[in-house]
């Protein structure tokens, strides 16, 4: 008999197996679930809830759907492999999930335990008071359409770097790995300016970080809890050196803004001739000074709140791009030229200058977006929230969860016909289109005058890429849909914008097929476009 599965660099991982599929057995769930219908399961197998798990995790798209459509008017038992076992909401029930009070259910510790943030994240005090969230929901908003020309002269020359200069001259690479850098160096034109947004290992570092949180976390949730600190100490290894060479890389620059910062105060005299960046690691600075909080004015405090927004930005806003590159790719090449005659056509009303007024007018672009979003977005769960409340809730349909995650349906939502007709294919400019019905319908409705003062509050809350709602919830919904959307939507439409205008786009006869790590849908990650410099810009 062959002694192959007795040798020690086989035993290891059929252990860890066998280990874990034990423990999946026998563990019972966090909480006492609810008397309701279970997803995945099968009359009279055995240990259903633990099969389901694995069932629904390795088939999401198909158990999203049956919850959606069998169980339109109730709550639902929707277990996943290595994460909780939901209580999933019916869609007219999520409006009211969001009003809830966070005394009632928490989206906060929902996201310190999907991340593992007391393991993942080397000071966990960044998480617990998230002090930066008022920065980006005020400072970072109100400044994005001010920083626009820095943003498009940062994606021109991300850009340039990886797809070439050279008229006529086809480049090939993976779209992912070219996205995620060019990403990386435009957030970071904003996050610590110039040169710094373009040091190839301060780059590579902040996205390595980015990998780790995700990979360690997805590790520790595999391991029985008691155990997790003892195994982070080997899983998170890589997050905690990350973490240490960020901050030196930042600690120089760190430290001469506090300096500055002190100088400007203690002699007024200096503001006009040392006007300080408009950046985000100045603007920790500024919070950080105003507050007196010796914690928070902390080199390592201010450097890690950077490194950790590199992490919330860099792979939402790289899997968005990636996403609408392979539509484009994939689809009718008119609809390439139609979003470059748009570009054309504002930029030269605009006297050829890229500001907040130019990127506005742009409805195409920013529809192209919102709808390769809505296809490939990569929420399978809208809003899920841990129920803190000892008591409990009780839902409108009589469900009473206490101690669980309760969240909504979002990817069958957006593939709903009723909702979104031909909901499967890519119609880059349907949003456009339903805001030239929506002003059009205005004007007539409600006369010249009133038309004009509907047409305002259409532009800002129907069809924008950046606006959420039940039906749209890829940047999440309610008082904690994602701050930085706003910010994120200019950037990578600013992308999106100088590759079609600049790039003839390699047209593909299939996109390649997006996958699914559990309840996360990613874009392909391997998979190359190739892009040829045009002549005639």
């Amino acid at each position: 008999m062959s002694t192959t599965l007795f040798r020690p660099a086989v035993l290891g991982p059929v252990f860890a197996i066998i280990s874990y599929v034990i423990y999946q057995i026998l563990r019972s769930p966090r909480v006492k679930l609810p008397d309701l219908p279970v997803i995945g399961t099968k009359p009279g197998e055995w240990f259903p809830l633990q099969r389901a798990r694995w069932r629904n995790a390795s088939n999401m798209a198909v158990a999203t759907q049956q919850a959606y459509r069998q169980y339109r008017n109730q709550a639902v038992i929707f277990p996943v492999a290595g994460d909780y076992d939901y209580v999933y909401l019916p869609l007219e029930e999520l409006q009211w999930l969001l009003d809830l009070p966070d005394s009632s259910v928490s989206m906060h510790q929902r996201t310190m335990d999907v991340l593992q943030i007391q393991h993942t994240v080397m000071d966990p005090e960044l998480v617990e008071n998230p002090v930066h969230h008022n920065i980006v929901k005020g400072v970072m908003t109100r400044e994005t359409g001010n920083l626009i020309p820095e943003l498009y002269d940062e994606s021109q020359h991300a850009v340039s770097k990886f797809w070439g200069t050279e008229p006529g001259v086809a480049k090939e690479m993976p779209v992912y790995a070219a996205v995620q850098q060019m990403v990386s160096r435009v957030t970071n034109r904003v996050f610590v300016g110039l040169p710094l947004c373009r040091d190839e290992v301060f780059l590579k570092t902040g996205i390595a970080y980015a990998m780790d949180v995700p990979i360690s976390a997805n590790i520790l949730k595999f391991i029985w809890e008691p155990l997790r600190p003892l195994a982070a100490l080997v899983v998170a290894l890589p997050n905690r050196i990350h973490t240490n060479r960020f901050i030196a890389m930042l600690r120089p620059e760190t430290e001469r803004r506090i300096a500055m910062y002190d100088a400007r105060k203690a002699d007024p005299e200096t503001k006009a001739a040392d006007k300080p960046p408009n950046d985000l690691l100045q603007w920790c600075v500024n919070q950080a000074k105003a507050s007196g909080d010796w914690y928070l004015n902390r080199v390592y405090s201010l450097a890690s709140r950077v490194l950790l927004l590199n992490f919330a930005s860099i792979h939402t806003s790289s899997f968005a791009m990636t996403h609408a590159m392979f539509d484009l790719a994939a689809n009718d090449p008119a609809y390439i030229e139609e979003l470059r005659h748009e570009i054309k056509t504002v930029l030269a009303e605009n006297d050829g200058v890229w500001d907040k007024r130019t990127l506005q007018k742009m409805h195409k672009l920013d529809s192209t977006m919102r709808e390769s979003q809505r296809m490939n977005s990569i929420a399978t769960f809208a809003t899920s929230r841990l129920v803190i409340d000892p008591k409990g809730i009780t839902t409108p349909s009589g469900a009473h969860p206490p101690g669980t995650v309760v969240g909504g349906p979002s990817y069958p939502v957006f593939h709903d016909e009723a909702i979104y007709p031909d909901p499967h294919t890519f119609k880059p400019f349907r949003f456009a289109e339903m805001r030239q019905q929506q002003e059009e319908g205005s004007r007539a409705a409600d006369g010249e005058k009133g038309g004009r003062l509907l047409l305002l509050l259409l532009r800002t809350m129907c069809s924008a890429w950046a606006t959420t709602s039940p039906d749209f919830v890829a940047f999440g919904h309610g008082r904690y849909a994602c701050p930085g959307r706003f910010f994120a939507a200019a950037e990578l439409k600013l992308m999106l914008a100088y590759i079609v205008l600049h790039y003839d786009i390699e047209h593909l006869e299939q996109r390649p097929s997006n996958s699914w790590f559990s309840a996360a849908r990613l874009p392909p990650m391997k998979e190359s476009l190739k892009l040829t410099r045009r002549a005639d810009v």
